[in-house]
């Protein structure tokens, strides 16, 4: 212990202190010099060039632009879906057959026509012609399928817009 007290009164002992207060200043001083440049360096990268825009103001800009653009994007998905839902309630499957009804008419005047939506929900139409009148029936369609009962042609007319693709 006596060793130790006598160094810290002793001159070397405030030689090495002052030196390595020297040391720190010194360090001190290079780490404030750099400090300067990296935040003039900083300042410059931050201003874009010579505009004086900031890039975190227009990273911020760009951002809000983004979440507009997301908006949007929701927007139209939900309208995308709705399309979707009233789309498959619209007429997308036609089957039709023309065939002559009557032996004394010519030409196939008559005609059975299916009008389908994406569900097989619609309407049969069946048109016959003969040279006095001409008369058109309409049977519903639910699920492909009819209550009523179906002559040949609107068998075919049902069975043509059913095998096609929605």
């Amino acid at each position: 212990m006596e060793i130790i007290s006598d160094f810290i009164k002793s001159d070397t002992f405030i030689i090495a202190v002052a030196v390595l207060n020297l040391i720190l200043i010194v360090l001190y001083i290079c780490n404030v010099i750099k400090l300067k440049k990296l935040n003039k360096n900083y300042k410059k990268f931050m201003n874009k060039l010579g505009n004086g825009n900031n890039i975190d103001e227009m990273l911020k800009e760009y951002i809000e632009k983004v979440e507009e653009v997301d908006k949007k994007n929701e927007d139209i998905m939900q309208f995308c879906s709705r399309l979707d839902k009233e789309i498959s309630l619209s007429i997308k499957k036609i089957g039709m057959i023309r065939y002559s009804a009557f032996k004394d008419t010519g030409s196939d005047l008559s005609f059975a026509l299916a009008l389908l939506n994406g569900n097989n929900d619609g309407v049969l139409l069946n048109g016959i012609y003969s040279r006095e009148m001409s008369n058109i029936y309409a049977k519903q369609v639910s699920g492909g399928k009819t209550n009523c009962k179906l002559s040949d042609e609107e068998k075919q007319a049902l069975d043509i817009a059913l095998n096609q693709e929605k």
